[in-house]
């Protein structure tokens, strides 16, 4: 059947957007290498209708189908499963923008569109799209984004992906094509079906368009160096300098954060002369720096600086960026993608190291993250050649003492990566029962056959 299955295939969208065998290596795997899957094909549609020829298509065959963009998934979502036949459905070529309307402050755009293309966009447009992720914006798709309900560093001003959507285009699991495309701030009509598809990771259908919000780009913008004696006084600081400051990031880096970084990032540097336990970098628009400042003293600090010099924030903004790069370097660590209240981050990372450090002698915490929406990304390893033994041995008992903390806290084992493979099982000992169950049945409404990527979430 496999043939025939895959010359219908090309007979929708043309041999160059197909591929088979060896060549589909790639796409069947993750980027941090945690997970390999198989295809019968992955397949690149070139607008939606191919897209809805594709569901139909596999949907009377009873093939699977996992929606792909640019595969920068960190829980498995975007790769296939092991010994199933399958295709990946890869919208990386429908990467158009269709339209920018600056005065409606909305952009219209193909899911496979970069990220980077859309900032590029919006500036173009004298407007701002801000969902902070600058990291991975090159390689990343707007469809994923919305998929996995992406966050990053701008959420505490802007909110996560979710907030930034105002309609949505999909293809149904059995290829028919809702579009939701409304450029509308205020729809009462019923319910919001677009939010069941953001965050969805592609089990409910397949996002082919999106509405998305704009906004105003800053006059200015102000960044923060700061240094804190421990995540107590960050938790007090921000709930300040949000008395007195538009704040769009405030995020939270321990002191080996920066050590990793500095012994594998090139070009990096001390912000201080002196070290300190913890760090925070601040980002404020439109306020003057000595408005930032004076908080800053008012406060009482360790140490800090501000500045609106690009070169200089740059600097201080590649330390934040590259923790997860400078951690791999030294090899796994047991990773955690988690949120609490902002008032218990401090009660969060305090517990969870005790905890940790009373089972595990010599554990290295790397804890870093959005403190200014209480998500934090808690990294766990040993730093010497024991670390692939103790991984390998010991990551479900440290998954089980860093959520049970989470539990405790009223907080959730994923703030902003989403489920996918890592978590599918897991989530089950840590939401309540009732809400499985709804999520079941809306999975079992929209996907009777089981077919939108089987295996993820749940």
């Amino acid at each position: 059947m496999s043939v025939e299955f895959l010359q219908a295939l090309e007979a929708l969208v043309g041999g160059d957007a197909l591929i088979t065998g060896q060549s589909a290596g790639p796409y069947c795997e993750d980027r941090r290498g945690r997970y390999f899957g198989e295809a019968l094909a992955v397949v690149f549609p070139s607008d939606t209708i191919q897209v809805s020829q594709v569901v139909r298509l596999c949907a009377s065959r009873r093939i699977p189908i996992v929606p792909q963009g640019g595969n920068t998934s960190l829980c498995g979502a975007s790769v296939p499963l092991q010994g199933m036949d399958q295709i990946v459905l890869n919208l990386s070529k429908m990467n158009r923008i269709v339209a920018v309307d600056p005065v409606n402050y909305t952009m219209t755009v193909e899911a496979g569109c970069k990220l980077a293309s859309i900032y590029e966009a919006a500036e173009g447009a004298g407007r701002l799209f801000p969902l902070g992720l600058t990291a991975i914006a090159p390689h990343c798709e707007i469809g994923g984004n919305l998929s996995t309900n992406a966050g990053g560093i701008g959420v505490l001003r802007y909110g996560n992906a979710r907030d930034l959507v105002l309609g949505l285009e999909v293809v149904l699991p059995d290829g028919r094509i809702w579009n939701g495309l409304r450029g509308l701030r205020k729809d009462n009509t019923g319910y919001d079906l677009k939010h069941l598809f953001v965050g969805a990771e592609g089990t409910l259908g397949i996002i082919t368009k999106a509405v998305l919000k704009l906004y105003p780009k800053p006059k200015s913008s102000i960044s923060a160096c700061v240094a804190i004696e421990n995540p107590e006084a960050a938790v007090n600081l921000l709930a300040h300098m949000r008395s007195c400051c538009a704040l769009s990031g405030f995020e939270i880096m321990s002191r080996n954060c920066l050590e990793l970084v500095f012994r594998h990032v090139p070009d990096t540097r001390e912000p201080f002369d002196k070290t300190y336990p913890w760090y925070l970098l601040i980002r404020a628009d439109d306020v003057e720096a000595g408005t930032v400042s004076a908080a800053l003293r008012e406060f009482g600090v360790l140490e800090h600086a501000v500045s609106d010099d690009p070169g200089q924030t740059e600097q201080w903004w590649r330390l934040r960026r590259n923790i997860s790069d400078a951690q791999k370097s030294e090899g796994v660590s047991i990773k955690h993608d988690v949120s609490v209240p902002v008032s218990r981050v401090a009660d969060f990372i305090g517990q969870a190291s005790r905890d940790l450090r009373e089972r595990f002698a010599g554990i290295r915490i790397v804890a870093f993250g959005h403190m200014g929406d209480g998500n934090i990304h808690y990294n766990a390893s040993m730093p010497d050649a024991s670390n692939a033994a103790f991984i390998e041995g010991h990551e479900q008992e440290v998954n089980r003492i860093v959520y049970e903390v989470v539990r405790r806290l009223e907080g959730s084992i994923s703030a902003e990566h989403g489920l996918g493979q890592l978590k599918r099982d897991t989530i089950r000992d840590y939401k309540d029962p009732l809400e499985l169950e709804l999520m079941r049945r809306i999975k079992d409404a929209f996907d009777p056959l089981g077919l939108m990527n089987p295996g993820k979430v749940i």
